[in-house]
């Protein structure tokens, strides 16, 4: 029987400029039906690693493929529609009076704002879609109406109207208080536990935000890999100690993670 093709593999990636090394020697692959975090401290190469892999920032060495396509030999313009990115920083780039159905049509092009004919088809698929973010109450709602994260939901609605291998979730808290927060964290478990989700990539440096559904985790260090592998087997203390440079100590219950610098009276991140 034949393995399914993975999702993302990349083999030596390294990306310098102007003599400085920010990403060097990533090996990583994701497999079907596997959700990854991401995880580093600021300036660890999480973006610039993102960056790579959509082909924004070229990447000075190694191979990267991604649903089947090699970059270099296939059009990566194209490969772009196929992953979806859901970020807090598009959220300002979104017409303020636009309603949260066309938001969601407008991923089928991957452009920002929705022109052209609505075809019934494609509305209908739209409102499928905000059901399955639990949105369909804010189809007619302006961009500029909806909190923090009805916003990123709808950007996963619109994400999937785009039929995406894979979705990448970057920063997805950003902006987000404690309480919308974890509003936002229980519908991606939910959303990620579904068979029929896209595989995921949830890229923070913050380890509260793991929800149960990661089963996977790529900790970065100053371009390097840490550590990946099952999610269980890496998110430790002595990892993560290296991967922030200062003793913490890590906890786990229930599927979710805590995080304390400098033993049990340090401070919580």
């Amino acid at each position: 029987m034949t393995e399914p093709r993975p999702v993302l593999r990349l083999s030596g990636v390294r990306i310098e400029r102007a003599g400085t090394v920010i990403v060097d020697g990533v090996d990583w692959t994701i497999g079907a039906g596997e959700h990854w975090v991401v995880l580093g401290a600021n300036g660890s190469g999480k973006t610039s690693l993102l960056s790579a892999m959509m082909g924004y920032l070229p990447a000075t060495a190694g191979e990267i493929e991604m649903l089947g396509e090699r970059y270099g030999e296939s059009d990566w313009r194209e490969m772009r529609r196929r992953v979806a990115i859901v970020s807090s920083a598009l959220a300002p780039m979104l017409e303020s009076d636009e309603p949260a159905l066309k938001t969601v049509m407008s991923g089928k092009t991957a452009l920002l704002g929705f022109y052209g004919p609505s075809y019934d088809d494609e509305v209908d698929r739209a409102r499928q879609i905000l059901a399955q973010v639990e949105c369909s109450h804010l189809a007619e709602r302006s961009w500029h109406l909806l909190s923090q994260g009805e916003k990123q939901r709808v950007l996963i609605g619109r994400a999937l109207m785009a039929r995406a291998g894979l979705l990448v979730l970057d920063e997805p808290c950003a902006g987000l208080d404690p309480v919308a927060r974890e509003r936002f964290l229980a519908f991606v478990e939910r959303w990620a536990s579904r068979s029929e989700s896209p595989a995921l990539v949830l890229v923070t440096h913050h380890l509260e935000e793991i929800t149960p559904a990661i089963s996977h985790a790529l900790v970065l260090r100053k371009g390097r890999v840490v550590a990946q592998g099952k999610k269980d087997e890496v998110l430790g203390s002595e990892v993560l100690s290296r991967a922030f440079d200062v003793p913490v100590r890590v906890w786990s219950k229930g599927g979710r993670y805590a995080l304390v610098v400098g033993g049990a009276k340090g401070l919580v991140l």
